[in-house]
């Protein structure tokens, strides 16, 4: 009788790909809501696969809100984003995640200095085919970019922690950038079952050639919220 060997699972999260992909997919929730459910969602990880899993620990990378100021192009007002509400749920997230068993949050930083508004694409197509004049512009029509500074770098630096030092057996990554190409390279040489999730979007045929398998239960979350 084959009994099948229980891996060691450590479940690494872009906290940025995850909250976009779970706001397309789940919708808004509360702070406490969106930190029960992708705590849920890693979980699942572990409980539905056919092998066993034993989990290692939970990696949560993200950076903390912006809350420096801004000024708008449309209406040269300074926007202060340590008032806003998006800075308060961010701030409550991190911290019903913090609250979470075996979770280790890894923080970036923010490029505040370099943070700018721009067009949103489909309104900068709009006003160069001239189908919606600059005099119509509102201030909705605008998106701010900031860059995310040291993220990809922590989860490089805990992927060759945790091979090199041999503590797991197999590593589950949320997220869904080629730029983690050479992390999953890096973990495969060492021996480690290097599994994507890329919550149900397509991935580049680059990546696909460097994981050791795919795994996705957004539609079973879907299921158990209705």
């Amino acid at each position: 009788m084959n009994v099948k060997s229980t891996r060691k699972t450590a479940i690494l999260v872009d906290g940025g790909y995850y909250r976009k992909r779970a706001l397309n997919i789940w919708g808004l929730k509360s702070s406490a809501e969106r930190a029960n459910e992708l705590y849920a969602y890693c979980m699942l990880h572990i409980s539905k696969p056919d092998e066993p899993r034993d989990l290692y620990r939970i990696f949560y990378y993200d950076c903390p809100p912006m809350r420096g100021s801004v000024e708008h192009p449309l209406t040269k007002k300074n926007i202060n984003f340590s008032t806003m509400s998006g800075t308060k749920w961010s701030d409550e997230f991190h911290k019903a995640l913090l609250k979470k068993r075996k979770l280790a949050m890894r923080r970036g930083e923010l490029a505040e200095s370099q943070a700018y508004y721009y067009l949103k694409p489909e309104i900068l197509s709009d006003v160069l085919s001239g189908k919606k004049p600059l005099t119509e512009l509102t201030e909705d029509d605008f998106r701010l970019d900031v860059k995310q500074k040291g993220v990809d770098m922590r989860i490089g630096l805990d992927v060759a922690s945790l091979a090199y030092g041999k503590h797991v057996d197999q590593i589950v990554l949320i997220a869904g950038d080629s730029d983690f190409i050479p992390v999953a390279k890096m973990a495969r040489r060492s021996g480690i079952d290097f599994i994507l999730d890329p919550m149900n979007q397509q991935i580049k045929q680059k990546l696909s050639e460097h994981i050791d398998g795919l795994e996705t239960y957004t539609d079973f979350m879907s299921l158990t919220d209705k």
